[in-house]
This record gives structure tokens, C-alpha cells and sequence, in this order.
């Protein structure tokens, strides 16, 4: 469903990108693309094919010394997958902040159209920034000889667990992508907050159209921060949460929050907007107001003279007849 609600509104916003000239078309369909292609590889690449199938188990009173342990050396696509895993997931939050930073931007100076060479700066960011996170952390942990100082064996994801299953901040989950997404959401949250302060004062420069398209872009911002930032949330919250219900509660709502994403933004940014709304409005009067064609017949029928003519009457499209007349009624 997330697959298919993401290519409808990326196919969506450009179709109609003419007629929604304020709209941030670019930013939409960069955050849309970006989590299209993550769940995408997700969903077919995130198994490892090369796994390792025997791992030893390490008891929590033993200690495994360094040399009996042994990892293989980087072999098939999974590191490639965990790579553009981790870019297209921090570039969904980088194309996120972007969007309410430009929602900010012209609803603060009070613009119809994004700002002079603004598109050129956020293209540059968007796909920038996520590519040197993932340089660094490569740079940083990643070892042909030693792949799961970067990944996790089982799964094409960033390391995150040392060999006792335990969260292990030092490894690249923690620092990689955890960090800068949690600088993104605390962005997102400051921009917000400000942009309800400056809605929130009264402009008698503004008319009452403006002001509605004020709210509209700030719903619209701060419905896409949730969307991508609450499920987020529920997944720091996992990290520190210890009671087991809590955390089962916690599991299963961030695994249906980050599931359905791609839907959710489908129904705020496609299905909820005017056009669609008329398209809709449309097909249904055209509908109902469909109606079973009735197939009819006319008759005519009068009296002629008396004479030579072989009729006395004319008939269309069917033959009438007549019972006879007593000599009653023939007068």
C-alpha cells in the first residue's frame, strides 16, 4: 500500500506540478522518491543471501577472546544495500527538514514563490548531505575483511548490537543515523514551533486569503513531520524502554507507523487536496446520473377514406390487429 500510495502522489505531483505554482513540488516528490526507494529495498534486499549460518552463541559469564573469533571477508551485494539503505532513509529526513524550513521561509517573509536560487541550495543539500554521512561512516567502520563493523550479519543494516545482543552505541547505528536523524526531528520541532509564533501574530498586511493559505502550508508541513517523526520517536523510545509490554506496545506501533508512511502521505498530499476532490466529485455525478436507456415505440394510427386503397389505416414498426366489428357497433 505504501508503494503503491507513493508512486500515485510522486505521479500525482507532477502531472499537476502547473497548477499548484506555491506548492514545494521538488521537496514533496524528493521525500517521496527517497522513501519509495528504501521501501523498495527493503522489502527485496534486506535479507542477507551470505549470511552466516552458524554464529556462536556467548554465554553472559564467559568472555570470547578476539582470537577465537572469525568473520569472512565482504563478499555479495549486502554492504551495497545497507549503503543505499542508510542514504535514502537519512535523505527522507534531510528532503523532511527541507520542506518545513521552506514552508517557514515563505510564510516568515510573507512569499507566494519560493525564495532566489533556493530550489539549486535544497537540491544541493538534500542529496548532499545524506552522501557524506554514509562516506564518513563507511570511512569510519567499514573493513573489507571486517563488513560488521558496518553491517549486521543477518540483515543488510547498519551494525547496532555487539555479539551479547546489546545496543552498542559505539557502532554506526547509533552515530551513523540515530544522531543526525534526532538533530533533523529536534530541527523540525524548533522550525514548527516558530512557524505557529509567527502565524500566531497578526498581520494587517495579510487578507484573509493569505492567511488561509498560511494555515494550509503549515498543516501541510506539520502533518509530513509527523508522519516521518512520530514513528521515529516510538523508535528512540524503544531504546530506553524496559518493561516488557511497554516495549511490545512500542514494537508493534512503529512497525505500523513506518509501514503504512507512504499511504499516509498519499491521503494528506493526494487524496485530501482540491483537485482530486473535484475528479472525484466528478466521477460520481457522472455515475449517478447514468441511467438504463428505455427502448420505445410510437404508433400512429387514423382513419382513411373510403375508397380503392388497399388500407384504410397506417401502422410503424409493428402490425395491429383488430378484432371484428359486430354490426352494433359498425354504424
Amino acid at each position: 500500500m505504501s508503494i503503491i500510495g507513493l508512486s500515485l502522489t510522486i505521479t500525482f505531483q507532477i502531472a499537476t506540478r502547473k497548477s499548484r505554482k506555491t506548492n514545494p513540488t521538488v521537496l514533496l516528490v524528493s521525500v517521496c522518491m527517497c522513501l519509495l526507494i528504501f521501501t523498495l529495498l527493503f522489502m527485496l534486499g534486506v535479507d542477507n543471501p551470505h549470511k552466516q549460518l552458524e554464529i556462536p552463541e556467548i554465554q553472559e559469564d564467559n568472555v570470547l577472546p578476539p582470537s577465537d573469533t572469525h568473520t569472512e571477508r565482504d563478499r555479495g551485494p549486502c554492504t551495497a544495500v545497507a549503503v543505499l539503505l542508510q542514504y535514502f532513509l537519512l535523505g527522507t529526513f534531510t528532503w523532511n527538514t527541507l520542506y518545513a524550513t521552506h514552508v517557514f521561509l515563505m510564510v516568515r517573509n510573507s512569499l507566494a514563490t519560493s525564495p532566489s536560487h533556493f530550489t539549486a541550495y535544497t537540491v544541493a543539500i538534500g542529496w548532499g548531505l545524506p552522501a557524506v554521512v554514509v562516506a564518513l561512516t563507511l570511512g569510519i567502520s567499514y573493513r573489507v575483511d571486517d563488513p560488521l563493523g558496518y553491517r549486521q550479519e543477518q540483515f543488510c543494516w547498519l551494525a547496532a548490537l555487539d555479539p551479547k545482543e546489546n545496543f552498542d552505541f559505539k557502532l554506526p547505528m547509533f552515530w551513523g543515523f540515530l544522531i543526525p536523524v534526532a538533530f533533523m526531528l529536534i530541527f523540525n520541532t524548533v522550525v514548527l514551533v516558530c512557524f505557529v509564533v509567527t502565524t500566531g501574530k497578526t498581520n494587517p498586511h495579510l487578507t484573509s486569503t493569505r492567511h488561509t493559505s498560511m494555515k494550509k502550508k503549515f498543516l501541510s508541513s506539520f502533518s509530513l513531520a509527523v508522519v516521518l517523526g512520530l514513528s521515529w520517536v516510538l523508535g528512540y523510545l524503544l531504546l530506553i524502554t524496559h518493561d516488557q509490554t511497554m516495549y511490545t506496545i512500542l514494537n508493534i506501533s512503529f512497525c505500523v507507523l513506518t509501514t503504512t508512511q507512504g499511504l499516509q502521505i498519499f491521503i494528506l498530499f493526494t487524496a485530501r487536496t482540491a483537485i482530486v476532490k473535484k475528479m472525484m466529485s466528478s466521477a460520481l455525478k457522472s455515475v449517478s446520473s447514468a441511467g438504463i436507456p428505455l427502448h420505445t415505440r410510437k404508433f400512429s394510427l387514423w382513419r382513411g377514406k373510403r375508397s380503392d386503397n388497399l388500407e384504410s389505416y397506417t401502422q410503424q414498426d409493428t402490425d395491429l390487429s383488430f378484432p371484428p366489428c359486430s354490426s352494433q357497433t359498425s354504424n
